[in-house]
């Protein structure tokens, strides 16, 4: 059965939902994705899956040593794998091209699952709350005809749309919901379609992160829905945490560093940790005596009363902020002693103010590799930038927008069943 079934990643970002696929067995066909830095992500780790399949993933390794160049990695790789990374906008006028590709990389065979949801920011209530037309004429929104386009062409057995709670709730110009729209759109196209929220924290990733999971089936038989099977670690938040070397503000390297000794069994488990691979991008942030002051506020408040800090409890001298109404909770620990932390979001690549390191000790913001570790990526996952050069920013904003892994994973395993 294993990479027999076929699956379309549009929207796929750094991949966390074709990750969790490709652990279930299936087989990517193409990618498509328009962030640049997350299209050389999409190929670095379809290197890795193709090095590992061939008995080279010490090729690989030396990559994340850096004792290799992107560009030498690439050239041990077959042209027609990374080609199959699609750096486009899905629009009007790419879809011709997009199509062609996937119909060249199909090459008349069956597309058995799409999988993929539009960018989240037009429908997501913290995108509306911030934006003073409340999103209403964003193109963003109507991105989800282009999936049926997608779904009337290749007419798949089952697709995977993901997306913020805040879909749910979002209207159009009419005060029609955006939601009820595409449902019905998607019905035209001949798929009954059913929905929950999903609650990460339910399947084994220390993070409370709710989101829509839409799951569509050609014809009209219902009943369908990939409940995923629940898990719960018995682990707190410091168990991604701990093994990870200590460092304060701005310490750090890209490259591989030194992991501490792990006796537990749930970084393995969920496919976090794997003793042989590099563990690269745990590298901080530097941070102003202003921010590292104010961090260190939080942690000890946290510490010594399980309160979070309200910002305007924060010293006169210390605020910058002219907004003391809302978003009072800026400053936020990632606390160590709770079974999941709050939501990783694509904001981490502004300012780590929100995901503070529950470590006072270290008195700083979360590095890439922890962030991803929430996210349940696996640690020889390697988060890309255009130039080639190790950026925490475009790691930050991949990592923020992607699928947990493990979730992703759970839900491909569920819908096998169901095929």
């Amino acid at each position: 059965m294993k990479n027999t079934i076929s699956f379309l990643d549009l929207f796929a970002g750094a991949g966390g939902l074709s990750e969790g696929f490709i652990r279930a067995g299936y087989s990517p066909v193409a990618h498509i994705e328009l962030d640049k830095a997350a299209c050389y992500s999409l190929k670095t780790r379809i290197a890795y899956h193709w090095m590992k399949n061939h008995n080279l993933i010490d090729k690989y390794y030396e990559y994340l040593k850096g004792k290799i160049t992107r560009e030498e990695l690439y050239e041990t790789i077959p042209d027609n794998q990374l080609s199959s990374v699609i750096n486009s906008e899905i629009g009007k006028q790419s879809l011709p091209h997009i199509f062609s590709k996937i119909d060249h990389f199909l090459n008349g065979k069956k597309l058995n699952i799409i999988v993929g949801g539009p960018p989240c920011q037009a429908y997501s209530l913290v995108g509306r709350s911030r934006d003073e037309k409340r999103m209403k004429g964003d193109t963003r929104n109507y991105l989800y005809k282009y999936y049926a386009s997608f779904l009337r062409r290749y007419k798949p057995e089952y697709f995977v749309f993901e997306n913020v709670t805040g879909l749910l709730s979002a209207t159009d110009e009419d005060g029609v919901l955006y939601f009820d729209k595409m449902r019905d759109m998607f019905h035209e196209a001949g798929y009954e379609t059913e929905y929950k929220i999903i609650s990460a924290n339910k399947y084994g990733i220390l993070q409370n992160r709710k989101r829509v999971i839409l799951v569509g089936k050609k014809g009209e038989e219902s009943g369908f829905f990939p409940d995923p099977e629940e898990w719960n670690p018995g682990v707190n938040v410091d168990e991604v945490l701990n093994d990870l070397p200590s460092m304060k503000a701005g310490e750090g390297y890209p490259r591989p560093c030194v992991v501490k000794e792990y006796t537990g069994k749930y970084l393995y488990k969920s496919g976090i940790r794997d003793d042989e691979a590099p563990v690269t991008m745990h590298w901080s942030r530097p941070h102003t005596n202003q921010d590292l002051e104010i961090y260190r506020i939080a942690v000890s408040k946290w510490d010594n009363s399980g309160k979070r800090l309200n910002y305007n409890d924060i010293p006169a001298e210390l605020k910058t902020h002219k907004n003391i109404q809302s978003f009072l909770d800026r400053f936020k620990v990632v606390a160590a002693d709770l079974p999941y932390s709050h939501t990783v979001v694509a904001h981490i690549s502004r300012d780590g103010h929100y995901y503070i390191h529950p470590d006072i000790k270290q008195n700083r913001s979360l590095t890439p590799r922890e962030a991803a570790r929430l996210q349940t990526f696996p640690d020889d996952f390697y988060f890309e930038s255009v130039s080639g050069r190790p950026g925490r920013t475009p790691a930050f904003h991949q990592i923020g927008n992607a699928v947990p892994v493990l979730l992703a994973q759970k839900i491909a395993e569920k819908l096998l069943e169901l095929m």
